[in-house]
């Protein structure tokens, strides 16, 4: 009984130690403080059996009162199962002794009789402000004032426009930054979508739930945001402008009035909260943008940006007629949406189809950042071993500033003889039948009293049949020669059948984009939408990618003759891609908009272009 007793203990005990919640030690502190000003500095452990903290260390910050103690304990009944928690904060009030970074080491606790070390903290220490007295004046002043002359400084409250670079190469790309510095109550904000010439622009996602966090800017300190940020691609060279916005701010002041002596003891002497607007604008800012340099190699991609490459195979041998895969791989950072594929040169022997492409990059502050997968499937013709030479791709290097062509390793396939076609073994079927067939009817009954027998050579030898059997194969042969002769100078002639299969490949395109806008995936959408247009101009005018620019593609459209108001549809349609999925309203509708006219034009371009 006593070892049964002994066991249920140990067991209960075991299992208690093995749910029970684990021991945590988690120090916080802001991310920005002012200068000689006070803030906290937690310490918070998950169990009430816990000593006092070991401080390390502090170094540029300096302990005014502390520990203060704090227990919170709670309770839950889950499926009648209640279970309880507590945390034990320990709370320091410290202030900064110096201006900028400081990291405060990890603190040391004993709790449940282990000893447990916290995460260090980062704080930026912003200097004093300069002219806060000044900014204390401004505004109580603005409070005494009533809601029809309360004015906000710009150095209150302002939109400042920033951009990473001032100076880029074509499809080099560049971060526009929206950021708001505030010393007022902020309310709300309106943001009109910049209309950026000559530009690809990406938006970055920013966090939905937005926080100020102290900034120290122009002697002041300033609660900040970054409002809206762009990822844009130039798209021409040359000084590219971009335009100043303005912003409408709504900000809440409180406002002084005359009261009654209980009125003022409980509202500190101040009535409740009016609305006022304000108008926030920034300044233009300009872009130098350089053409790419000259010697462009024959087969530049048009990618801009850092790249590598790597390739694969599923498989070293196959069987002739059988398939596998090869998939080349390109990672880097740049503009990679834009970008054309890398040259893949396969055996006279092997057959291919068009690769896959699979993106697997997101926009970053740089460009975009990931890789970007092409998947060919190919059938080899003839058994041998034959050797895929490596794939390559040739850039524009941003960081060299050249050209640069990079190359994946090659590999060996050994293909083996495999089963022949199903119409070699059908026809040798046929011919076997036919013979069978000679063979069962070669030995015929001898008829008396019927004789048909003619001379030799009546029947076919000089007479009409006997010549049309040799000119009508004749006759075919030769037309056949002609037209297979005229189709292999055609397909010889690159140009002309990318020209031909132009229209092709955008209807093609715009079926795609007319399944993405039915599924409302909006971005793919204009992906979509933007390949057709520039795949299209690519094609039927016969446009290296190296060298698709809106100038361009006006100019080879001038020169065959086609009416000028098409060439204005048809940058109309790249500025409402680049514009419409940020603008506000209804994204169906316009998507819808930009599909027809998409259609419409590439449908005018078709019947203008000779």
């Amino acid at each position: 009984m006593k070892r049964i007793l002994l066991t249920s203990l140990l067991l209960i005990t075991f299992l208690g130690n093995a749910f029970a919640e684990e021991v945590t030690f988690v120090a916080s502190a802001p991310k920005s403080v002012v200068l000689n000003q006070h803030f906290k500095l937690s310490y918070t452990v998950n169990t009430s059996n816990a000593k006092e903290p070991q401080l390390p260390d502090l170094g540029n910050f300096k302990i005014l009162s502390g520990p203060n103690l704090s227990t919170q304990r709670s309770m839950q009944m889950i499926n009648g199962t209640t279970t309880s928690s507590v945390q034990v904060t320990f709370t320091y009030i410290i202030i900064a002794t110096k201006e900028g970074k400081h990291t405060i080491p990890g603190a040391k606790i004993e709790a449940e009789g282990k000893e447990i070390t916290s995460n260090s903290v980062t704080i930026n220490v912003l200097p004093e402000e300069q002219t806060s007295a000044a900014a204390g004046s401004s505004g109580r002043s603005h409070q005494q004032q009533d809601r029809s002359s309360v004015n906000i400084s710009d150095n209150d409250l302002f939109m400042r426009a920033t951009i990473s670079k001032s100076k880029v190469y074509e499809q080099e790309a560049l971060l526009l930054t929206y950021k708001v510095y505030s010393a007022v109550n902020l309310r709300n904000l309106s943001f009109p979508t910049p209309e950026l010439k000559g530009f690809n622009i990406q938006e970055v996602d920013l966090p939905k739930e937005k926080e100020f966090e102290p900034e120290h800017y122009n002697g002041r300190n300033y609660n900040t945001i970054v409002w809206r940020q762009f990822v844009l691609f130039p798209q021409q060279s040359g000084e590219l402008v971009i335009p100043s916005l303005e912003f409408e701010a709504l900000v809440a002041v409180q406002q002084r009035r005359n009261m009654d002596p209980f009125e003022m003891l409980f509202n500190n002497g101040f009535g409740g909260y009016i609305e006022v607007n304000k108008i926030l604008k920034t300044k233009p800012l300009k872009v130098n943008v350089e053409r790419l340099p000259t010697g462009k190699p024959a087969d530049f991609s048009g990618g801009v940006g850092e790249f590598s490459i790597e390739s694969s195979v599923n498989t070293s041998e196959v069987k002739t007629n059988n398939e596998f895969t090869l998939k080349v791989t390109i990672k880097g950072m740049g503009n990679m949406r834009l970008m054309g594929n890398p040259v893949v040169e396969l055996p006279t022997e092997f057959e291919a189809y068009e690769p896959v492409i699979e993106n697997k990059y997101s926009l970053r502050s740089n460009g975009f950042r990931g890789e970007k997968v092409y998947e060919y499937l190919i059938t080899p013709k003839a058994h041998g071993t034959y050797t895929i030479p490596a794939a390559t791709y040739t850039y524009f290097n941003t960081s060299t500033k050249r050209y640069e062509t990079i190359s994946s390793k090659p590999h060996t396939i050994i293909v083996a003889k495999g089963d022949e076609p199903a119409t070699t073994s059908s026809v040798s079927v046929q011919v076997n039948k036919e013979k069978n067939k000679i063979l069962a009817t070669d030995i015929r009954h001898i008829k008396f009293n019927n004789d048909n027998s003619k001379r030799a050579g009546e029947y076919l030898f000089a007479s009409t049949n006997y010549f049309l059997f040799y000119i009508v194969p004749l006759t075919l042969f030769a037309l056949f020669m002609i037209a297979y002769r005229k189709k292999v100078a055609e397909n010889a002639n690159i140009s002309l059948v990318r020209t031909k299969k132009a229209n092709k490949i955008a209807v093609k395109r715009l079926k795609a984009a007319s399944k993405l806008m039915k599924e409302n995936r909006i971005n793919e959408f204009y992906d979509e939408i933007l390949k057709a247009m520039w795949g299209y101009t690519s094609d039927k005018l016969n446009i290296p990618v190296s060298q698709l620019t809106k100038e361009n593609i006006a100019n080879e459209l001038a020169l065959r003759n086609v009416d000028a108001d098409i060439i204005a549809q048809f940058h109309k349609v790249l500025d409402e891609c680049e514009f419409a999925r940020y603008a506000p309203g209804d994204k169906v509708a316009a998507m819808d908009n930009v599909y027809s006219i998409t259609m419409s034009v590439i449908s005018k371009m078709e019947n203008s272009i000779k």
